[in-house]
């Protein structure tokens, strides 16, 4: 999310965004814009190194801080519009503004520096991510590059790690299924319903794309690349067999099934009899979520969901992660 206006501390909408790519997109379409990172980071910090934020013509996304440091972050980032020349903040131990105190003791290094519309850097940046693929950023205000793998830097350089948009998949078009691809949404997954043979009007759901074709045909068409997790909900075996059978196999890191552990068996049986090897069921999540208890629609959702976050961030899954057929 962005705003279309300057910083407000009373409803701070614009940290609702993570990924800065969106917000540079939008404020390059209007002019220059001003990138503020996180290079450096001491004692804590309620954002990691690599956060940013994104300042241009009535536009401000992100966060660094708490609220700690935002409007004056702003302040530099509209004077580095202004007059073309990075800064290097320092907030904290070492800072020169202590009137300016962060609540949670963390000492927080920032480089800002101004991004033209035509920056070679920004467009292959922004060009690798509608390409769903990884990019390096590498700058020091004054000289910066974008590539596809790491590379060496030189003296005074900050590399930022970009990968692709998380991307979800739900299979399904009962509540549950919709609870978790509203919530996949709203949590920044590029969010996908399929529901075969669906209305062929769409879900009231926002920024949910949708698909009424078979599931292995919508899955592909879709794509099933290693920044995507897939969600069947569909309540219907054949529907639930044909997306497993089509997921598993894929890159797709994550396939959670949604169903009864009485069922499991069968179902397991089933996928193995269709050619599906041990090493593809051991990354099948079944019954989908984290066992947090709860079976109402949006109970399952923050289940699914957080199960599919704490797989991508390397989290140990307390899972009942399928490892028996």
């Amino acid at each position: 999310m962005m705003t279309d206006a300057f910083f407000d501390d009373a409803w701070p909408m614009h940290g609702m965004a993570d990924d800065a790519r969106p917000a540079l997109a939008a404020a390059l379409s209007r002019g220059p814009a001003a990138l503020a990172t996180i290079i450096a980071l001491g004692g804590g910090g309620p954002r990691p190194v690599g956060a940013q934020m994104v300042f241009g013509e009535k536009i401000v996304s992100g966060f660094l801080s708490g609220g700690c440091i935002e409007a004056d972050v702003e302040t530099h980032a509209r004077a580095c519009l202004a007059d073309g020349q990075p800064r290097r903040l320092v907030y904290g131990e070492g800072s020169p503004w202590p009137d300016i105190r962060l609540l949670c003791g963390a000492r927080i290094e920032i480089l800002v520096e101004k991004i033209a519309p035509d920056d070679p850097a920004a467009r292959t940046l922004l060009d690798l991510a509608a390409a769903r693929a990884p990019a390096f950023w590498v700058t020091d205000g004054f000289k910066r590059l974008c590539v596809e793998e790491p590379q060496a830097l030189w003296a005074g350089a900050f590399e930022r790690a970009y990968d692709p948009t998380p991307r979800l998949i739900v299979l399904g078009g009962d509540p549950t299924a919709l609870a978790v691809a509203s919530l996949g949404a709203q949590s920044g997954f590029e969010t996908h319903l399929v529901r075969p043979k669906g209305p062929e009007t769409p879900p009231p759901l926002a920024d949910v794309a949708y698909r009424r074709e078979a599931a292995g045909e919508a899955l592909a068409a879709i794509g099933l690349d290693a920044w995507t997790a897939v969600a069947v909900c569909g309540h219907d075996m054949e529907l639930d067999h044909d997306a497993v059978m089509a997921a598993l196999p894929s890159p797709a890191p994550y396939v959670g099934l949604l169903g009864a552990r009485r069922r499991l068996p069968e179902r397991l049986a089933r996928l193995k009899a269709a050619g599906l090897t041990d090493r593809d069921l051991a990354k099948l999540h079944a019954p989908i979520g984290l066992d947090l208890g709860g079976k109402a629609p949006f109970e399952v959702a923050v289940a699914v969901i957080g199960e599919i976050m704490a797989a991508r961030h390397g989290q140990p899954v307390i899972a009942r992660r399928v490892v028996e057929a």
